[in-house]
């Protein structure tokens, strides 16, 4: 039978609750002689931390030894750091190096969201309370009123590379070069080398006096791509380098890709899966699960999302709150790069009153989604099961339609919490929603 602590947290208004929580979860590593032998080896600076998963060969031995190491060094407790249950093995040589435990984050469920005919339950990973309820919300309204659409308008993984030429004459004569249609395909075919699912879709080039920023785009299945791309950038300056000209390779990565970085070039082009979703809110949904109308919603989100956001000078962030919900959704399905969050947040959120004025049409455009369903963490057992919860888990019979669909799914959150959040805001909803769940108050709301 499994054993539980029992753990008391007490809110600021006294009040306590309490929780049960694994004792496997908290217990402290017990250690051998041997194992002290290395603590003590690791805390002198002898052995170097990051050897003992290749010493021992025992990543959880590692993982414990590491930690004690660190407690001794640092004189933190990090008793509030779980250590059991987790699978360090799965994480080993691609997820994250020197571990020394794991963060826990509570997985919250928005839906059903019906979306292009299909009922999903979204996962959410996030800590800030109000999120996950609101987005249901969102799916409520947006199922009440015969579900959303969604439509996938471009699907390429970018990389730009800066190259340095002798002159600019000869940068310009190589952008002319790669540029030319008639090429292409001899790049493509070095290019698509790299990997069995990397097809080279474009190349736009970019010159700042001798250097040449050369944008790749490629598909790549269903994978996010990053690494798939770059390889497949590799093999074709290699080719450059060997056949037309003599250059120097400044970075394999110049910042005109543009990767975990707001950029005009993604907002403009896009990068990963441009999205589209929309849906047709009826009126008496809008009125009895939303608790606005229509014609003050459409009025907010001009006032709000456009005109502020353009006052803001915003790039790409012509939305109520996109960026919430990608984050929750990112984390709880396991994106590696989860910095990408910052472009895969893009997003302008329109709405118009349709049918007379009597329903809401809404809708977000997201340029730059970029996820993966195989690869980095979604492996990783929490993170599979979220993923399978959406029936996206691992790669497709047709690739890249798991990391379509997850892309989709991530557009339709977005769409529903967009909706629940302005209508929020144009109710004064907002700050009696959070302070009932962030701050444990008896506050009702009326998400």
């Amino acid at each position: 039978m499994q054993a539980f602590d029992i753990i008391a947290f007490v809110h600021s208004n006294d009040e306590e609750d309490t929780f049960l929580i694994p004792s496997a979860v908290r217990r402290i590593p017990e250690f051998s002689s041997n194992d002290e032998e290395l603590i003590s080896s690791v805390v002198a600076g002898t052995i170097p931390s990051y050897e003992l998963e290749g010493k021992l060969g025992d990543c959880r031995r590692a993982v414990g030894i590491r930690r004690e190491a660190l407690r001794r060094i640092t004189g933190s407790s990090l008793e509030g750091l779980p250590f059991d249950g987790f699978d360090y093995a799965s994480i080993l040589n691609q997820c994250c190096e020197l571990p020394i435990g794991y963060v826990q984050l509570p997985v919250g469920i928005a839906g059903p969201l019906l979306l292009d005919g299909k009922h999903y339950y979204v996962p959410m990973a996030t800590t800030e309370g109000c999120l996950v309820a609101s987005t249901n919300r969102g799916c409520k309204a947006i199922a009440k009123s015969g579900g959303a659409m969604s439509v996938l308008l471009r699907d390429g993984m970018t990389r730009a590379p800066v190259v340095r030429l002798p002159s600019a004459r000869r940068a310009a004569e190589l952008k002319a070069f790669l540029e030319n249609p008639s090429n292409f395909e001899t790049i493509s075919v070095v290019f698509n080398r790299s990997s069995r699912f990397a097809k080279l879709q474009s190349i736009h080039c970019a010159l700042a006096g001798r250097n040449i920023y050369i944008r790749f785009s490629c598909s790549t299945g269903d994978a996010m791509g990053m690494n798939m791309v770059s390889k497949g950038v590799e093999y074709v300056l290699d080719e450059l380098k060997k056949d037309l000209l003599p250059y120097s390779l400044t970075s394999t990565s110049s910042n005109f890709c543009s990767d975990k970085k707001p950029a005009a070039v993604n907002w403009i082009e896009g990068r990963g899966k441009t999205v589209v979703c929309e849906a047709v809110i009826e009126e008496e949904v809008v009125k009895n699960v939303l608790k606005t109308n229509v014609s003050t919603l459409v009025e907010l989100n001009v006032i709000k999302n456009l005109a502020g956001s353009a006052v803001a000078g915003s790039l790409g962030g012509f939305n109520a709150h996109a960026g919430n919900i990608v984050s929750a959704i990112f984390v709880a399905t396991g994106r590696q790069d989860l910095a990408q969050i910052l472009e895969s947040s893009h997003c302008i959120t329109m709405m118009e009153a349709v049918n007379d004025g009597q329903n809401l049409h809404v809708s977000v455009t997201m340029p730059s989604i970029e996820v993966g369903t195989v690869g980095g963490g979604t492996q990783l057992a929490s993170q599979a099961a979220c993923l399978d919860l959406l029936g996206v888990k691992g790669g497709s019979e047709t690739p890249g339609e798991n990391s379509k669909r997850l892309a989709a799914v991530v557009a339709g959150a977005v769409l529903a919490g967009e909706l629940s959040l302005i209508s929020a805001l144009a109710t004064g909803q907002l700050v009696k929603c959070h302070l009932k769940y962030n701050r444990s108050t008896k506050d009702t709301c009326k998400f």
